[in-house]
């Protein structure tokens, strides 16, 4: 009897959790991924451990992404997108590959085109050593620099087509994957976001410390003395019709906090929140821990003004002093909330699956939120809502789960 095949769209966490779930099951995967990298965002993230491990799930991403590239029955499609999709199993699955990439087959992740490329951005390194290949190629830069991937790979990895390749897959079902987007903090105008150098996020902070080792000021590459995080940004905002709580925000922050003060112990570090959102059995406990390291503000912050020496200058209230002052940062980093996928909206139209109010994927059964109303087709991670790694894995094995349930596989 052939192998049940499954199309995966996504090969973020949630993406390939489901597709190590079901290979291990002995069932075909193709999983679509439109970046040149697995992972997502999570892959991203550095290890937040202090002298303990803080349980922030980067670990569990590197595994993860170890086991996919190591698994004969996923084919991993690197670069592509969803071009087309039936509404109904056996599903047709048409495919559309970037006119340029990278042909992990042939890449030995040299470097050489990074190197001769760096200035441009035209090539991109990929944030583990599990990502096959290392190196992707920009989008975005492509326009500008037309000719300079000509000859550049000495092992001839690089691949430009005049025009995008289109192929077509079939799948028994379909597992949409395809995670979330980050808020643009630039639409938070008075936080400067984009214009003062020192305004970063927290994927700025991840690479900021991934390249350097700790957390440099943009602006001058000095160490970070005086740190504000805000949370909520672009979450819980009614002006913005963006209601929901990202919920990994909070103790994404706090154990970002925790991780810089334990390598830097004379750091300063301040948290303004609106409130602290519990998440876990054991974060109270973590949250009161972090109150001896760390100054918490009950107080979103609305202005923020930048000084000739590229600091930060911040009208705040302090309700432990109970008036309004201005305060001075070397850097502000923003927690910035789980947006839909801008792809949602073209995908729900195309396999016949609704949207919930706020743009995510919506479940049709409250006992199992991986079921849609679509026989064959099921959800997972944050393509249905805002969770953490740890509930994305889960709900991933559990659309797995329902996805060989619906083929007739057992384990």
């Amino acid at each position: 009897m052939k192998p049940k095949k499954v199309t995966i769209i996504g090969g973020g966490i949630a993406g390939m959790t489901a597709a190590w779930e079901l290979a291990e099951s002995g069932v075909t995967v193709d999983l679509i991924e439109k970046s040149g990298f697995l992972g997502g965002h999570a892959i991203q993230y550095t290890c937040k451990a202090t002298s303990e491990c803080l349980n922030c799930g980067a670990c569990s991403v590197e595994k993860m992404l170890k086991n996919v590239v190591e698994n004969d029955n996923i084919t991993v499609h690197l670069s592509t997108e969803i071009e087309e999709i039936g509404k109904a199993s056996p599903f047709s699955v048409k495919i559309k590959k970037s006119a340029v990439f990278i042909d992990g087959a042939k890449c030995t992740n040299c470097g050489i085109c990074f190197d001769k490329l760096k200035d441009t951005g035209l090539i991109i390194r990929g944030y583990s050593k599990n990502n096959l290949p290392l190196f992707a190629i920009n989008p975005d830069k492509l326009a500008d620099n037309p000719n300079s991937l000509k000859e550049i790979c000495p092992e001839g990895a690089i691949v430009v087509n005049a025009a995008p390749a289109v192929s077509k897959l079939t799948a028994d079902a379909v597992i949409v994957a395809t995670g979330f987007t980050p808020f643009n903090a630039a639409r938070k105008g008075t936080y400067g976001y984009g214009r003062f150098p020192n305004v970063i996020n927290g994927l700025d902070m991840e690479r900021i410390k991934r390249q350097n080792g700790f957390l440099a000021r943009p602006s001058d590459g000095a160490p970070a003395k005086k740190i504000a995080f805000i949370q909520c940004v672009g979450s819980r905002d009614e002006n913005l019709g963006n209601l929901w709580c990202s919920q990994v925000c909070c103790p994404y922050a706090l154990r970002s906090a925790e991780s810089l003060k334990h390598k830097n112990p004379d750091l300063e570090i301040t948290v303004f929140y609106m409130d602290i959102q519990n998440t876990g059995k054991s974060f109270p406990v973590f949250y009161e821990s972090c109150k001896n390291d760390i100054r918490f503000i009950r107080s979103i912050p609305v202005d923020i003004f930048p000084e000739e020496n590229g600091d930060l200058r911040m009208r705040l209230f302090d309700e432990t002093q109970g008036s309004p002052e201005m305060e001075t940062f070397d850097v502000v980093v923003l927690s910035t909330g789980i947006m839909p996928n801008t792809e949602n909206k073209k995908l729900s139209g195309q396999m016949g699956i609704i949207l919930d109010a706020d743009g995510f994927f919506a479940f049709a059964d409250d006992l199992n939120k991986t079921a849609t109303a679509k026989g064959g087709i099921f959800i997972a991670g944050t393509a249905q809502g805002p969770k953490t790694i740890a509930d994305s894995m889960t709900q991933a094995g559990q659309a797995a789960a329902g996805a060989l349930k619906y083929l007739g596989v057992t384990k």
